[in-house]
């Protein structure tokens, strides 16, 4: 089986998504590449709607909330007279083109966007022996979702099925995963006190771990300045600013020398970060809250932008492996009980535990659903 991940890079997180189907897809030895959808509509589209992505992200989360309501609320906005529509549309020959010469049997899209242009490329001229399908990457339906007319829908939780067929979604087409797929180095557990010793932390003690997503968004100094000031006696901080630079230089700055904060930028071994915390201090997205499920580590979620991530939050925060708090200073002081009770956060450990790895179900399905249509000749 040779697979095509249509990838989107607004965010980390669904490259993240894309890497985790490429080596599952690999571990059982199919073909699978990964290429940016936005690419074929042309390069600068692709810079221009990543860059901006970042930008309302980080400096104006209310403006990008707002916009997802308003997508929420009008998602018959997505027809062929739509602007949108004819964006997508300039784009699907060199993508039908691509697949062509690749080869692909199936087409995987962590993303909306991929998802719909795959959806015009084939109300165009049908391909019928190509396998598509959507991985959602939040536990919720991301609005639009309902306007593709892909061959599987990949849904994280079986709470989220009613959304699904609400927005339009065939029942029969929806397979419910345990989890977001994330890369496989996470469901690896290295122990505590060694994970510390190979990243320079304090073996005793209670550790924190601040994330908020690759681009570093959020509250992010000033819960840091209430941490430093309410965390218990002998316990640390890892405050990892991303790609935010700015934020890394100023904390860096502010905090030289502190046993109490130590302050990184981009972390490429997260998994093992996450190891040495007893505690995640993090935005909701569904890729990071994704991965701590499969730790069992403890969350202490932050709601900055809103939109998905709101349903992200609310999901783990019932299921007992998350808390939040409406202000920075509440959710400080929360962070603080929570280190001083291993009792609890060992209860929140549980309460989060995964079962499989769901890349693996999503590549197992893909083969199923490629041995159907061999099957039937389609």
């Amino acid at each position: 089986m040779k697979i095509l991940v249509l990838k989107c890079n607004t965010g980390e997180g669904h490259n993240s998504v894309a890497a985790a189907i490429q080596e599952s897809a690999r571990e059982n030895g199919d073909v699978c590449d990964i290429t940016d959808a936005l690419s074929f509509l042309s390069e600068r589209a692709s810079e221009f709607i990543c860059s901006w992505h970042v930008r309302l992200y980080r400096y104006a989360p209310k403006f990008y909330g707002s916009g997802y309501r308003l997508a929420e609320a009008h998602p018959s906005a997505f027809d062929p007279s739509s602007p949108v529509y004819k964006f997508l549309a300039s784009g699907t020959g060199k993508l039908r083109a691509y697949i062509h010469a690749g080869g692909y049997d199936c087409v995987v899209c962590p993303h909306v966007i991929p998802s719909l242009m795959l959806t015009v490329m084939l109300s165009e001229r049908p391909e019928p022996e190509l396998v598509t399908c959507n991985i959602a990457t939040d536990y919720t339906c991301s609005p639009m979702t309902g306007e593709s007319g892909l061959d599987r829908y990949f849904v994280p939780d079986g709470s989220v099925v009613p959304e699904f067929v609400s927005a339009g979604v065939p029942e029969n087409r929806i397979v419910v995963i345990d989890g977001i797929p994330v890369r496989r180095e996470f469901y690896k557990k290295t122990e505590k006190k060694a994970a510390r010793r190979a990243l320079g932390i304090p073996e005793d003690g209670a550790h924190l771990l601040m994330m908020f997503g690759s681009m570093g968004c959020g509250p992010m100094q000033r819960l840091t300045e209430l941490l430093d000031a309410a965390m218990p006696a002998g316990a640390c901080a890892t405050v990892v600013c991303g790609t935010n630079q700015e934020l890394k230089h100023r904390l860096g700055r502010q905090y030289a020398g502190s046993g109490r904060i130590r302050v990184m930028g981009y972390a490429e071994n997260v998994s093992g970060l996450m190891d040495s915390a007893d505690l995640f201090l993090t935005k909701p997205g569904g890729i990071s809250t994704s991965e701590a499920a499969v730790k069992g580590l403890p969350m202490a979620l932050m709601d900055t932008v809103s939109a998905c991530e709101e349903y992200n939050m609310r999901l783990f925060c019932a299921r007992g492996g998350a808390v939040t708090a409406d202000t920075p200073e509440e959710l400080a002081y929360i962070c603080r009980r929570l280190l001083e009770d291993p009792g609890k956060l060992k209860k929140m450990s549980k309460a989060l535990m995964r079962r499989d790895n769901a890349a693996d179900q999503v590549c197992r399905a893909l083969r199923e659903a490629r041995r159907e249509q061999e099957g039937t000749g389609t």
